[in-house]
């Protein structure tokens, strides 16, 4: 049971690196923005390479919490107040939910911004309604901008929010916009205000990787990211030939380690699988030298991983 509990934490710790990765590579400003060039109408058409100047400082990436009154943070400087993103130690109040990565986008304008929020997801969750989570974080985003973005009454200085999310495993390769509306039900008053303050983008990626195909072509990029399957040169060589992504030293480490990350994690998975096989049989009764033969191992090794799972072997 003591090695069951390590290889369980084992492979938790393996899977925890390897989301940590993931933000760390979908969180390279050229690959934001690709992501913004197919998701943000004012980037729309442009070279991904303009775009980046455009995506200020370092994204924040799973250090602002999410809940309420903990997003931001209150400092002086120069006996002036001043408030921004909370950027606190991961480990400081640890279990608490953060947004995977946050950051700020200059328009072309030169003077008004939008925040971006991006989240990735190994698969669409069972336990509640993913659409209901972009809801509340979108929302977060704009309420928390008050005394960091903007004070008092000026409501007219809130920032434009994107919310984007990345589902993997999906059954089908899709992107969705979700905005706000203006349906008159009596009149045709034009209320001031902006429409376009809330913005949810809900991008699901198949498992297969997409053709090489403009339709497809932030899709192909994002499941050769986040893709367990891929080798280290095919990542690469995707992302170098394909999208003229130019491959430094941190980011070929980061794409070896994320390799090596999720290799670990599937033959976890496998020997999982295949001890649950060997136990179920061993349980019904089947002999040894049965279950070596369907499970296509020795004896010993059959052997070995029951006396791991039982208390004592008959």
């Amino acid at each position: 049971m003591d090695t069951e509990i390590k290889n369980a934490v084992s492979a938790t710790n393996q899977e925890a690196q390897y989301d940590e990765k993931a933000k760390r590579l979908l969180g390279n400003k050229i690959i934001l923005a690709h992501i913004l060039v197919k998701t943000v109408d004012e980037f729309q058409g442009m070279n991904p390479k303009d775009v980046v100047p455009y995506i200020e400082g370092n994204p924040f990436i799973s250090v602002v919490p999410v809940e309420q009154g903990l997003t931001n943070t209150v400092k002086e400087k120069d006996g002036q107040r001043i408030v921004g993103m909370n950027t606190e130690n991961a480990e400081i109040n640890e279990g608490l939910v953060r947004f995977d990565i946050v950051f700020y986008v200059r328009m072309k304008d030169g003077v008004s911004q939008v925040i971006v929020n991006l989240e990735a997801q190994k698969d669409e969750p069972s336990s509640y309604h993913i659409l209901n989570r972009a809801v509340f974080y979108v929302s977060r985003l704009i309420s928390s901008q008050k005394e960091r973005d903007f004070v008092k009454t000026n409501y007219n200085d809130i920032k434009r929010v994107f919310s984007i999310w990345v589902c993997m495993g999906m059954d089908e390769n899709s992107m969705a916009y979700i905005h706000l509306a203006k349906d008159d039900m009596l009149g045709s008053y034009q209320w001031k205000g902006g429409l376009d303050l809330l913005n949810i983008v809900m991008i699901g990626i198949a498992n297969e990787l997409p053709k090489h195909d403009e339709k497809y072509e932030l899709h192909r990029l994002l499941s050769t990211i986040l893709s367990m399957e891929l080798s280290v040169s095919e990542k690469l060589g995707i992302m170098e030939n394909e999208y003229q992504i130019s491959v430094d030293d941190e980011l070929r480490k980061d794409v070896s380690v994320m390799c090596n990350l999720s290799q670990g994690i599937k033959e976890f998975a496998t020997d999982e699988a295949n001890a649950k096989f060997i136990l179920s049989m061993y349980r019904k009764g089947y002999s040894l030298e049965q279950i070596a033969d369907v499970a296509e191992k020795s004896i010993a090794e059959v052997e070995a991983i029951i006396k791991k799972r039982e208390p004592v072997l008959a």
